[in-house]
């Protein structure tokens, strides 16, 4: 690889770093059968043309196979490794059984000849000879016993490979010590998500889990297409992205231990303005206030599409603002409806909110930006291709449904809006689509498009910029920390 990648800031348990690194006895107990049943190379027998023994040591994101060394020492680099799928399947996890059983013992046909037979084709011709000489004896016709009994022992040799083929197409193998040496580097980050997830029913931990092996089968198909010399940064920005995300599942295992430890804390609530007077209309009071700052400039995102770029290529900006509708309710009887909330981009790092879903996409909604600009979510949808990247980001869903919570109970602040239904409905669409309603006066259809999107952003702007003049939006307490703080 031409760039190098510091982890040294964070480590984790030594996942896969040895064979079984978790249950040495198993690798002794794999290892004595594999010197017993297979071939193992050594550096004056060997000729390069041989089939070295391999042990595979399965996982619950697929499997590394480590090669037997001929001096008794452990392998420190996996000669196989294979990526499940996300959301993988019952066929692909029987995939993995069949392409990870034990190698198949070998007759070679002489001592000079590369040529050998299954065992167990061997096995199965001489099973067949013996089948085919009694049915012949009971009188059953000799075209139907003989091709039979040069059938079986054909498939017998020859079957299990066509069966490794379809197996192997459910799952992605790298093989090739750079392409290993990085991915089980992976595979030691993703395996401490795994048992960080198997040992608590935290979701955050679990989202954690399925981040990982979304990123483990991208990188695994990358590695398969690309040496890793010509994908050097797409592989420093995923193992980055690893390492952020194992200082997370730490921070939320850490939480989960003082919880455990103190009980849960009280969450203060409070509903008076810190300027001694009313909140301005369609802000929502939270319980404390945030330090003041001088006034700032506000833009919204208007018109102008935020390019998708890749995790490093931008400069963060934190000092911005996430725009959602959500489902409308009201404050109180005879009040006009809250359909629209407008959090600072901070509040995605709240942990009442799902983690690591809420980091996740706050590291995104920050990329590229201008400080003050107002971001739709629909902004978002569109930079993550429709909305086709949301799974590998985050369950938006749920985050903003937690957003709308934290911000009726108080727990940061937050400007609620109740659109009229155009504005709303441009606030929800990509910045370059259209909005048309037909009006039935003039028999005609209206289209409202990226400049009417851009004018409801603006006056949403007007109003979020006299509020913040005179203080900051508080986002809330115990904010974990973002992605890009740690790069």
């Amino acid at each position: 690889m031409t760039d190098t990648f510091d982890a040294a800031t964070w480590t984790v348990p030594q996942y896969h770093a040895r064979p079984f690194s978790r249950d040495p006895e198993r690798w002794e107990e794999e290892r004595s059968r594999a010197v017993q049943f297979g071939h193992v190379c050594s550096d004056t027998a060997c000729t390069g043309t041989c089939e070295p023994a391999v042990v595979y040591e399965r996982t619950r994101w697929g499997w590394l196979a480590w090669t037997v060394p001929g001096d008794g020492t452990l392998p420190e680099r996996p000669w196989q490794i294979g990526v499940l799928p996300p959301d993988a399947a019952m066929r692909q996890r029987l995939a993995v059984r069949w392409l990870t059983r034990r190698r198949a013992h070998r007759i070679a046909l002489t001592s000079t000849s590369p040529a050998s037979l299954r065992l167990s084709a061997v096995v199965v011709g001489v099973i067949s000879l013996f089948a085919a000489m009694s049915a012949l004896g009971h009188g059953i016709p000799a075209d139907l016993v003989l091709p039979g009994a040069l059938l079986a022992p054909l498939l017998a040799e020859y079957l299990p490979d066509r069966l490794d083929d379809r197996a192997a197409g459910h799952l992605r193998t790298v093989e090739g010590d750079a392409a290993c040496q990085y991915l089980q580097r992976l595979a030691a980050l993703h395996t401490y998500f795994v048992q960080a997830a198997a040992g608590n029913d935290h979701y955050a931990l679990r989202r954690s889990a399925e981040i990982g092996q979304d990123l483990m089968w991208d990188t695994a198909g990358l590695l398969q297409t690309h040496d890793t010399r010509s994908v050097s940064s797409q592989l420093i920005d995923r193992e980055r992205l690893m390492v952020q995300l194992a200082d997370q599942v730490a921070q939320i295992l850490e939480r989960i231990r003082a919880e455990a430890r103190s009980g849960p804390k009280d969450q203060p609530r409070g509903h008076e303005g810190p300027l001694g007077r009313p909140y301005p209309p369609g802000f929502e009071p939270a319980h404390r206030p945030a330090p003041r700052r001088g006034p700032g400039t506000s833009r919204p995102e208007g018109n102008l599409p935020v390019p998708h770029v890749q995790p490093g290529d931008e400069i963060r900006t934190t000092d911005v603002y996430l725009l959602f509708a959500q489902e409308p309710y009201y404050l109180g009887e005879g009040t006009q409806e809250i359909n629209t909330t407008l959090v600072a981009a901070a509040s995605l790092l709240h942990p009442r909110v799902r983690q690591p879903d809420g980091v996740q996409i706050h590291y995104r909604l920050t990329q590229g930006r201008r400080p003050g600009e107002i971001i739709p979510l629909a902004t978002l949808t569109h930079e993550l291709g429709g909305g086709a990247d949301w799974p590998t980001v985050g369950d938006w869903e749920h985050v903003t449904a937690d957003l709308v919570q934290l911000v009726r109970t108080g727990g940061c602040d937050a400007l609620s809006f109740g659109l009229p239904e155009i504005a709303r409905a441009l606030v929800c669409v990509g910045p370059l689509s259209y909005v048309r309603v037909f009006d039935a006066a003039a028999d005609q259809f209206i289209a409202y498009g990226p400049q009417d999107r851009a004018a409801v952003l603006a006056e949403i702007d007007t109003f979020l910029s006299g509020l913040v003049a005179e203080r900051e939006f508080w986002p809330g307490d115990d904010l974990l920390t973002p992605l890009f703080q740690q790069a």
